[in-house]
């Protein structure tokens, strides 16, 4: 796969919190976390790229503060532009378990070109297990660690509002959720350590 190394990718995201400096960072350092501890226990999925294009998914919000959709043609353009096409893939795919461009939180902050450019991209591409699992962890991540995803989809509904499509896209993730909890074989809440007290913000042990 085009990917950086692991090494590559935490220097990417460690430059892209010196210039946007934000909970974007925690939360992709968990998101990795989550794709590399499903993908240890897939029988198709490698672990450390798993991590890398988990770290690196929201990567596109480096480029500054308050963009909403915008984040993930800069994330594509930036890993494009660095020659890694299957971590540019994940920055596009990520958002999109449902797939139907509309079904977003935020605004579509970007040109019309940029837009039209997503929608042909999204609706075209057939979905792998990467993109999956991405759809999947982006939803289990809080900047303070692994949740449930009802947590995480409250989070986002009550600072980005609701529209139709979210109910579908919300479906779309727990189906997701449910074809890797039946190739696991268990609950993926069973590889996601400090998931109920970060949930329920109940003092962890150490």
């Amino acid at each position: 796969m085009e990917i950086p190394t692991v090494e590559q990718a935490e220097a990417y995201l460690a430059e892209g919190g010196r210039m946007n400096p934000g909970p974007w960072v925690e939360h992709s350092l968990y998101v990795g976390k989550a794709g590399k501890a499903i993908a240890e226990r897939h029988p198709s999925l490698d672990s450390e790229t798993a991590y890398v294009v988990g770290i690196l998914h929201d990567i596109g919000r480096r480029a500054g503060y308050g963009h909403h959709m915008r984040h993930i043609i800069e994330g594509y353009n930036f890993m494009m532009a660095e020659g890694f096409a299957d971590a540019a893939r994940i920055c596009m795919t990520h958002s999109f378990p449902l797939q139907n461009i509309n079904a977003v939180f935020g605004r579509w902050d970007c040109t019309a070109e940029e837009k039209d450019f997503a929608e042909k991209y999204i609706t075209e591409l057939e979905y792998d297990e990467y993109d999956r699992l991405f759809q999947l962890c982006d939803g289990l991540a809080l900047p303070s660690g692994f949740c449930l995803l009802e947590k995480r989809m409250m989070n986002v509904a009550l600072r980005y509002g609701l529209n139709e499509f979210i109910v579908p896209k919300w479906k779309a993730t727990f189906d997701i959720k449910a074809h890797f909890e039946t190739l696991l074989g268990h609950s993926i809440y069973q590889v996601l350590p400090g998931v109920i007290e970060n949930t329920f913000e109940l003092e962890k042990n150490e």
